[in-house]
C-alpha cells in the first residue's frame, strides 16, 4: 500500500502521497508485472478523465522558491486518458513495470510518485489521501515476481506429480485459479500453488503414529484407519474487494499444503 512521501519532495506539505517501500528480498527477484492500481471518484454524468503519474525527486533550493529552474520535482512518467461511464467509483490499472525496474536497479531515486487525474472542471478524481474516510481505497501496487524455488531443507515428506508411480502418502502439485472460479473480487493474487495430499498410508510405515496402529488393531470396526492428510500447512497474503468495494490485505491461514504425512 502506498505510504506518506517524505518531506523532502514536499512544498507546504504537498504531495503527502505516494511512496511505496521495498524489501530487499523482493528488489533482488525478477518483477514478472508490476500494477499500479488507482481509484477514481465516480462522477455524475460520463467524462473524459487526464490521469498523470509524476516521479518525485527533492527540491534543491534551485526551484521555482528559489527563482530558478533546476529543482523540478515533477518528472512525468506516464499519462493516460480514460473515458469514465459509470456513477460509482472505477478501479484504474496502470502498467508500473519500468519504473519499477528502474528503481530497483538504482533504489536511490525511488522518492515516490504524485498522481493526478482531472476531469474537464479541473476536478482531481484520484483517490490519494491516506486520513480517515479513504480506507481500503489508497492506492497500490501489485506484483507478481520470479520466486527462487531453491531450499534447504531436510525431510518433508514425498513429494510427486502426475506422473509419479508412487502409492504410498505423497504431495502433489495443484494449482488453484481464481479467475476460472469467477472470482473476480480477488485482486492478488489471481491464482496460487495449493497443492494436495493423496496416497495409501499401510501399517507398515506407522511406526511414527503408534496410537492410530493400536486402535485399527483394538477396535477394527471403529476405525477407518490412518490416512493421507497434510501435516504442515501455511498462509498466502491476499488482496481483495469487500462489499463495499475497498482494498482489504490480510493473510488467510491454512492455504498451501507444505507437508503430507498419514495420521
Amino acid at each position: 500500500m502506498a505510504q506518506e512521501t517524505d518531506p523532502a519532495v514536499q512544498t507546504d506539505g504537498s504531495p503527502l502521497c505516494c511512496h511505496f517501500h521495498f524489501s530487499p528480498k523482493v528488489m533482488f527477484t525478477k518483477v514478472l508485472k508490476a500494477q499500479l492500481w488507482v481509484y477514481l471518484r465516480p462522477v455524475p454524468r460520463p467524462a473524459t478523465v487526464y490521469l498523470q503519474i509524476l516521479r518525485l525527486k527533492p527540491l534543491t533550493g534551485e526551484g521555482p522558491a528559489g527563482g530558478g529552474g533546476g529543482g523540478r520535482r515533477h518528472i512525468r512518467i506516464r499519462s493516460l486518458k480514460i473515458d469514465l461511464h459509470s456513477r460509482s467509483g472505477h478501479w484504474q490499472s496502470i502498467d508500473f513495470k519500468q519504473v519499477l525496474h528502474s528503481w530497483f536497479r538504482q533504489p536511490q531515486s525511488n522518492w515516490g510518485i504524485e498522481i493526478n487525474a482531472f476531469d474537464p472542471s479541473g476536478t482531481d478524481l484520484a483517490v490519494t489521501s491516506l486520513g480517515p474516510g479513504a480506507e481500503g481505497l489508497h492506492p497500490f501496487l501489485e506484483l507478481r515476481v520470479l520466486e527462487n524455488t531453491k531450499r534447504s531443507r531436510r525431510n518433508l515428506g514425498l513429494d510427486c506429480d502426475e506422473h509419479s508411480s508412487e502409492s504410498r502418502c505423497c504431495r502433489y502439485p495443484l494449482t488453484v485459479d481464481f479467475e476460472a472460479f469467477g472470482w473476480d473480487w480477488i485482486i492478488a493474487p489471481k491464482r496460487y500453488k495449493a497443492n494436495y495430499c493423496s496416497g495409501q498410508c499401510e501399517y507398515m510405515f506407522m511406526q511414527k503414529y503408534p496410537h492410530t496402529h493400536l486402535v485399527q488393531q483394538a477396535n477394527p470396526r471403529g476405525s477407518a484407519g490412518p490416512c493421507c492428510t497434510p501435516t504442515k500447512m501455511s498462509p498466502i497474503n491476499m488482496l481483495y474487494f469487500n462489499d463495499k468495494q475497498q482494498i482489504i490485505y490480510g493473510k488467510i491461514p491454512g492455504m498451501v499444503v507444505d507437508r503430507c504425512g498419514c495420521s
